[in-house]
């Protein structure tokens, strides 16, 4: 789930429509009300954020300490404007990267993860190898995150968009037991209405059986009643 911050309604409207046509979640805030939610916003919420998007408001450089505080997700501050002065304040204040407007979804999705990958990408490899014992493996799935199938021998693997996001988290946290409700909140976002929790099921269930079609194996462990763990 991607999170919006911008004084403009047409703004995050925008942005969410981009977001649901690559079946990535998003929510918007007003910058008024951000902060507050960010303070008082449980560690299921902020655990269930792939990225802050900020758009152009007074308190934006304010807004990346408090996020940092509370959340390791990259943080993409959108400018109207190209101002060298203003991309400056911004990195120094701890937003991750600056994108002048017009900025197509995907090539945030791939900035994102580039960020991901350089703040969060030494703990998440020593947690996995921790959990596996340290093993490595030569990997025949690649995953892009940027709204690309998956590629299995290099030959491309077509999935319907929720399928795609839930492989790309599951690779993304690669050793970890991930709950359905933490695969939830992340496809189809914290404040979803009218899809149920067990829809997650189904969508695994698919995902397997294409998985070890193409492999020979089930790269996901699942255990009911604890989660899905990508294994590789």
């Amino acid at each position: 789930m991607y999170f919006l911050v911008d004084p403009r309604d047409t703004v995050n409207a925008g942005y969410k429509a981009s977001f649901e046509r690559e079946g990535i979640s998003s929510f918007a805030l007003m910058p008024d009300e951000f902060l507050s939610w960010l303070r008082t916003a449980s560690r299921t919420d902020l655990e269930a954020i792939q990225g802050f998007l900020l758009g152009d408001f007074e308190e934006r450089a304010k807004c990346a300490g408090v996020i940092r505080k509370q959340s390791r997700a990259p943080i993409i501050a959108l400018a109207d404007l190209r101002s060298l002065e203003q991309t400056v304040e911004l990195l120094e204040a701890g937003i991750d990267d600056v994108l002048p407007k017009p900025v197509h979804v995907r090539e945030i999705l791939a900035r994102s993860e580039a960020i991901w990958r350089r703040v969060n990408g030494a703990v998440a490899g020593a947690e996995a190898a921790e959990e596996t014992g340290g093993e490595t493996r030569a990997d025949r799935l690649k995953v892009f995150h940027d709204g690309r199938d998956p590629e299995i021998d290099g030959v491309p693997l077509s999935l319907p968009r929720r399928e795609r996001h839930i492989l790309e988290y599951l690779v993304r946290n690669r050793g970890r037991r991930l709950t359905k409700t933490q695969v939830f909140n992340v496809v189809y976002g914290v404040y979803s209405n009218g899809v149920e929790e067990s829809v997650i099921e189904g969508h695994v269930s698919k995902l397997r059986k294409k998985l070890a079609e193409r492999l020979g194996h089930d790269p996901i462990e699942a255990k009911r009643y604890m989660g899905y763990t990508y294994i590789g």
